[in-house]
């Protein structure tokens, strides 16, 4: 919105009054126009007073090295942690009063623009534990026309799981999944979470247009109207790792894999072939799809076919989505040619450095500026800079508990982002 101005002498013209008279009106409609509207002020994520705000995120972004040393410093001091750890016990406390919940960590009470408004989205993400993390994720994403199913893993710490619960249940537009699972690393269990959470979602409402799967450690890279752009810039498409499979990569789904004593094993035994013929593709767990590809995958024949075929091998959320992007006849399907494969930078579904592919000048990525999970970096606020230069809608890891800073530049950056296009 913003004060729409209207020079003194078209107005009178417009109204077809005296000069005194247009004055007059034009000093009334001021008077009722502020009395209107309300101060948002409260929104901005300003020099707050908390911990995170002593280093100058505006240097950090544009990778300021004495203010990334600081910032490198103050995330290894003791004291540090301790003052911007947020605990499940705070957060149950706090929403006790949803209202004074949402006020004081600034959730968006209303949609920015007509556009946004228009072309809603739909996340499922899945969380096991960090509720901090997932928090801070869930606000710095949080529209009031989107929809939004959080899927906690029965494996959840009793505190996590009361900590998650009191915080959704402060809006209307986000729920748990209807049915939880026991997440098993590289199980099917992990696909059926998001499947959980895409049946929920196509049954809440036929409103949102594209789908995005999160973890609690993601973190967006972009405001939700920038989102929308890029999304409408799919024209009805997807974007997804989609790769000729790798020889090394084949004995997770020609072996059957059983999950005993909480772990994943592989039997030795066999697989018959994919059903129908499908030739297999390596991807990632992450994806943007249409409303219409989820229509797919929950009601086809050919993608319940492979589903269940799919569900004693190991990792399939690496392989599944990307094999169904190639099935002829699936929503946004791209060609099964090699040549129209698509890695995890040709994609905006998520940025993450992998360690293999780091280093200087002609690597993949830069090194990572923050510590390594799994050969994955989680990043820290060196990593800034770059990382807001890249097409991704997100980026994975993030956590509050080794750097809260890199978090809290992003959360300053996109919201006074957003807020500056509304104004």
């Amino acid at each position: 919105m913003g004060v729409i101005k209207i020079r003194q002498r078209q107005f009178c013209r417009w109204m077809s009054v005296g000069v005194l008279t247009c004055l007059l009106l034009l000093m009334l409609s001021v008077v009722i126009y502020r009395k209107t509207q309300k101060d948002y002020s409260w929104l901005v994520f300003g020099d707050d007073g908390t911990p995170e705000d002593s280093c100058n995120c505006d240097n950090i972004i544009v990778g300021d090295i004495e203010e990334i040393k600081h910032a490198k410093l103050l995330t290894i001091t003791k004291v540090f942690k301790n003052q911007t750890k947020m605990t499940d016990e705070h957060y149950i406390e706090l929403t006790q009063d949803c209202e004074r919940f949402r006020v004081t960590r600034k959730y968006m009470p209303f949609t920015l623009s007509a556009e946004e408004e228009a072309f809603p989205l739909a996340y499922s993400i899945v969380v096991h534990h960090k509720v901090q993390n997932f928090e801070r994720l869930l606000r710095s994403i949080y529209a009031p026309q989107n929809f939004y199913c959080i899927h906690v893993d029965k494996k959840a710490s009793e505190s996590t799981r009361a900590a998650i619960n009191a915080t959704v249940s402060c809006f209307d537009n986000v729920f748990i999944a209807s049915q939880l699972e026991e997440v098993v690393y590289a199980s099917w269990s992990r696909v059926q979470a998001d499947i959980n959470c895409m049946k929920d979602l196509y049954q809440i409402s036929d409103r949102w247009k594209y789908f995005i799967n999160l973890c609690g450690q993601d973190f967006p890279m972009k405001t939700n109207l920038e989102m929308v752009r890029a999304l409408k810039g799919l024209h009805g498409g997807n974007s997804l790792e989609t790769e000729t499979m790798p020889s090394n990569k084949e004995y997770r789904w020609k072996k059957r894999h059983i999950v005993k004593n909480g772990d994943i094993h592989n039997t030795n035994e066999a697989k018959k072939p994919p059903p129908s013929g499908i030739k297999m593709f390596s991807g990632g767990a992450y994806i943007v799809v249409s409303r219409a590809f989820i229509r797919f995958v929950l009601e086809d024949p050919k993608a319940q076919e492979l589903i269940l075929w799919s569900k004693d091998t190991y990792s399939p959320d690496e392989f599944l989505w990307a094999t169904m992007q190639r099935i002829p006849g699936v929503p946004g399907y791209i060609r099964a040619h090699h040549k129209f494969d698509r890695t995890d930078m040709n994609t905006i579904s998520r940025l993450i450095k992998w360690v293999y592919h780091e280093g200087d000048f002609d690597a993949v990525y830069p090194p990572c500026q923050g510590t390594h999970v799994r050969s994955i970096c989680v990043y820290g606020a060196g990593d800034l800079q770059w990382m807001l230069q890249q097409d991704h809608l997100f980026a994975n890891k993030f956590d509050t508990d080794f750097d809260p800073i890199a978090i809290r530049c992003l959360e300053k950056h996109l919201r006074n982002k957003a807020l500056q296009a509304w104004v």
